[in-house]
């Protein structure tokens, strides 16, 4: 039965390092190409990352649950796993910091060009001299602080 489970176990640690590895690489893609300013490059692996991050946010559950599951794998195969972990904490680290910084960037194109549209508009009177209100500029223009 030990040599079973420590095969299940080294099984599983294989599953996880490979999964872990290929999330890792396509977040790196990603940052990548947000680093580049080319946040359409990322935008077509996005749905593939999500199902990665999805089956990844999974199966750290399933192993935080019960971390006995991988107790049986040998100390190698349990070290590799904390290697490619770290390395894919680092990446999404270098990845939240390119989205950030796109998101921030977004935004101040937003306001810039809100801000121009107002100074366009200039500033609208109430009413004119015939004691009617003056008609405006009837564009409107929204900003939303969400990304």
């Amino acid at each position: 039965m030990t040599g079973t489970a420590a095969l299940n176990a080294t099984a599983r640690v294989r599953q996880l390092i490979d999964l872990t590895e290929r999330l890792t690489a396509s977040l790196g893609a990603e940052a990548e190409a947000f680093e580049a300013h080319r946040p359409q490059d990322a935008a077509a692996s996005l749905a593939g990352t999500q199902d990665l991050a999805n089956a990844y946010r999974r199966e750290s559950a399933q192993v935080k649950a019960d971390p006995g599951t991988l107790a049986a794998a040998p100390a190698k195969e349990r070290a590799a796993l904390i290697r490619v972990t770290q390395a894919f904490e680092a990446i999404l680290t270098r990845h939240s910091r390119a989205i950030e910084a796109a998101r921030i960037i977004s935004e101040g194109l937003v306001k810039t060009i809100a801000a121009e549209v107002a100074t366009q508009r200039g500033n609208p009177s109430a009413y004119g001299a015939s004691g009617r209100a003056n008609t405006g500029d009837s564009r409107a223009v929204a900003f939303n602080r969400t990304a």
